[in-house]
């Protein structure tokens, strides 16, 4: 059993077949490199898919490479052709891939893809549970397992899990249209840490939770039931030395060392007088903005002739997807346009566009970086963008441009490149010439400022902060202050139960024995809970109250029980077993004069919020409406309700509702007069919200508190929901 696991779509192994051989070789991108300071540590496996379909592997081979990757500390999930089709092409990147980088018209919505990325995500999740030691952690990564931290906190709730999304999340108009938003948002909120590259993200994931989940949303934390989930920036970056040392050993290169690429660079810049070399380079795919660029290039070299046989474009496109038909016309596309500006300003000494259609190797790359003096990386939508990160860490001296898209989430890192607009084609060509004339003091101030950051935040850094966060995370799981009750809870307090002779249940209504409704005269109680209140009060040793913030009316139409006691309004009203309804405390109500056209208008200007007036109370509730909205509308709220309290009024910050009440009367205030005229044995309260803190605060000791929901209290237990307490109480009865 492993401490920690990493979970990710592909391990970070490369695996060929030749005449019933395999060949091992590591991979060597961002997140591998990142990742390897935690990996190699004794106590962590890495799980994923091998790269290599389990149709091609026979059965002995498997355990060859199972052995092989066990020595490497990896652990391959094993998919077959039909699998990595439905889940990897299919739903992963036909449709959470487009949708996620704004591409709607891409976004392909299948039910059978979904059924097979929910299969992959279970197929995950088996493999890791069986793999996992108790109270270990779990850091799952990216868009193909967005179902996955839930998956495992279903099966094993004592792990602590993690999980960061490479690629931008989108804004909620956009992710709103996926079908199965709400499995997707409940699938990421079963780990505990959330990561994203940039704030924008963070908070485009966050307004879904409030306006699609309706969760509670407190700067960036998420209250999920009986949990809390930390959602957190991490920007990823690169491993700066190993791409300005290697910079470095190509500075000095001899003849013999240089690659061919290398000379035929070299010689473009020698045989042209003040010549600049444009580099673009990325996966041939529609996030990467590659057509928009070209075309700017081809209005830079008509707006400024001059730089004609004086500017080159350098273009690789990695092959990416190629089977996919928008990839296939991207690819025509692209031929057609390079193939267009070409023959229409080439000379017979120049060409200003040099495209590369295929892989190259390390040293290449840094050819390519080291010698071309302006990138050009404009996605229109893209995660991060770590090659614009790699082209600043090899400007050795410093010299060089970025021009960068302000829709890369390096661009968040990378301010002191110049930023564009990709969609804007004539301010790419602008910036084109702008950075064509940049002067050599102010290229070095920029990369000066761009590599100190990157070579202090890089993916090292990256890891180990979200790794030492989800750690931290996992001693806040551990050190809860109320414990969960669990089956030595119950068997505990059963026997308490049984001994006792006196008992009393003090129990709140909404939200601990029902759950909230947006109309709250629609949450009635059920039977079964009608049921199981007559059972608890029938008992002559049992003295039951129903403390609500409920009216009288409503308590009367719902609770005919004649055994039952009931409290109205936060304890503005009792009524005993068989008895009229009284006031203990003397109280004037002309107050709600000065607060009913309050409280209207923020109605009236918030949709979805309504007014309850009670005979001691207002209350606003703001359930149902925009939760952004409704976000300011609170502040506001809260804001002229303090300018106007007297010393005789207080404020309540309930659960979606904004209350005001007399300061003299709470539901400790009522349930102190109960416990102070007899003498109980055994006492057991339950309520959910701030109002119900008051009881927990005036119980005496050795009374049993349980909270509904997993928020601070001063109650000694926790349950998840009005269900697991509903249960709770049977099993104490039983």
């Amino acid at each position: 059993m492993d401490s920690n696991i990493i979970v990710s779509n592909r391990l970070p192994i490369q695996i060929t077949k030749s005449n019933d051989k395999f060949d091992f070789k590591p991979s060597t991108g961002g997140l591998a490199t990142g990742l390897n300071s935690i990996h190699k540590r004794g106590d962590t496996l890495w799980v994923g898919w091998a790269g290599v379909s389990s149709d091609l592997i026979e059965q002995n081979q498997n355990k060859i490479i199972d052995e092989h990757l066990k020595k490497l500390k990896l652990s391959q999930v094993r998919l077959d052709d039909d699998e990595i089709n439905e889940f990897y092409y299919g739903m992963s990147n036909k449709c959470i891939w487009p949708l996620f980088h704004y591409f709607i018209e891409f976004a392909k919505f299948d039910n059978s893809m979904w059924d097979s990325y929910v299969k992959i995500n279970k197929k995950f999740c088996s493999h890791i549970v069986d793999k996992i030691a108790i109270n270990g952690t779990v850091w799952v990564h990216d868009y193909q397992l967005l179902l996955l931290p839930k998956m495992i906190k279903d099966l094993r709730p004592d792990l602590t899990v993690g999980f960061f999304l490479h690629i931008p999340f989108p804004s909620f108009e956009i992710f709103r249209i996926f079908p199965w938003r709400v499995d997707l948002l409940e699938g990421m909120l079963g780990a505990d840490l959330i990561g994203f590259h940039t704030f924008d993200y963070q908070r485009h994931f966050l307004s879904s939770v409030q306006r699609i989940l309706r969760y509670d949303v407190l700067f960036n934390k998420v209250s999920f039931g009986s949990r809390e989930i930390t959602v957190n920036t991490f920007p990823m970056g690169i491993d700066f030395k190993k791409f300005f040392n290697a910079a470095n050993a190509h500075l000095n290169q001899n003849k013999s060392e240089k690659t061919e690429l290398k000379k035929q660079l070299e010689l473009h810049k020698k045989n042209t007088e003040d010549s600049k070399l444009i580099l673009s380079i990325d996966r041939l795919d529609y996030t990467k903005g590659v057509i928009n660029r070209l075309k700017s290039f081809e209005i830079f070299l008509n707006k400024y002739p001059k730089y004609i046989e004086k500017v080159r474009l350098v273009m690789l496109t990695v092959p990416s997807r190629s089977d996919v038909p928008q990839y296939k016309r991207l690819k025509k596309e692209t031929d057609e346009l390079v193939g267009r500006i070409n023959g229409n300003y080439a000379t017979v000494n120049w060409t200003p566009i040099w495209y590369y259609y295929r892989e190259m190797n390390f040293d290449d790359l840094i050819d390519l970086y080291m010698l071309s003096d302006i990138a050009m990386i404009t996605p229109v939508r893209d995660g991060m963008n770590l090659v614009a990160k790699e082209f600043v860490a090899t400007r050795v001296d410093k010299k060089g441009v970025l021009i960068l898209s302000e829709m890369a989430g390096a661009s968040k890192e990378l301010y002191d490149s110049i930023t564009i607009n990709p969609f804007d084609l004539h301010s790419m060509a602008d910036a084109i010439y702008k950075a064509i004339n940049m002067s050599a003091e102010e290229q070095i101030r920029r990369n000066t400022t761009m590599q100190k950051r990157l070579s202090r935040y890089n993916v090292e850094y990256w890891a180990n902060a979200f790794f030492s966060s989800l750690k931290n995370k996992s001693k806040e799981v551990i050190e809860k202050s109320a414990k969960k009750v669990v089956k030595s809870t119950i068997d505990v307090l059963n026997k308490k139960f049984k001994k006792s002779k006196n008992r009393l249940f003090l129990l709140d209504y909404d939200g601990t024995l029902v759950n909230f409704h947006h109309k709250p005269e629609v949450a009635t109680p059920t039977k079964s809970l009608i049921s199981l209140l007559k059972k608890m009060s029938d008992e002559n040793k049992n003295k039951v109250y129903i403390v609500s913030g409920r009216d009288k009316k409503f308590l009367d139409e719902n609770f005919n029980i004649p055994s039952i006691g009931l409290i109205a309004e936060h304890g503005h009203f009792i009524k005993d077993t068989n008895d009229k309804w009284l006031q203990p405390f003397t109280l004037e109500s002309k107050w709600k004069q000065n607060f009913l056209p309050i409280f209207q208008d923020f109605c009236d200007r918030t949709p979805g919020t309504f007014l309850e007036e009670k005979n001691h109370c207002l209350v606003w509730h703001y359930r149902k409406s925009d939760p952004e909205l409704a976000n300011i509308r609170v502040v506001e709220l809260k804001t002229v309700i303090k300018s106007m309290l007297s010393e005789n009024l207080m404020m309540l910050d309930g659960d979606k509702a904004i209350e005001v009440t007399n300061a003299d009367v709470n539901k400790g205030t009522i349930i102190n007069n109960i416990i102070n005229n007899n003498n109980f044995d055994f006492i057991l309260c339950a309520g959910d919200d701030v109002s119900d803190e008051s009881m927990f605060k005036a119980l005496p000791k050795n009374s049993v508190s349980v909270k509904v929901g997993k928020r601070v209290s001063s109650a000694e237990f926790y349950v998840k929901n009005p269900n697991e307490l509903l249960k709770f109480l049977e099993s104490i009865l039983d």
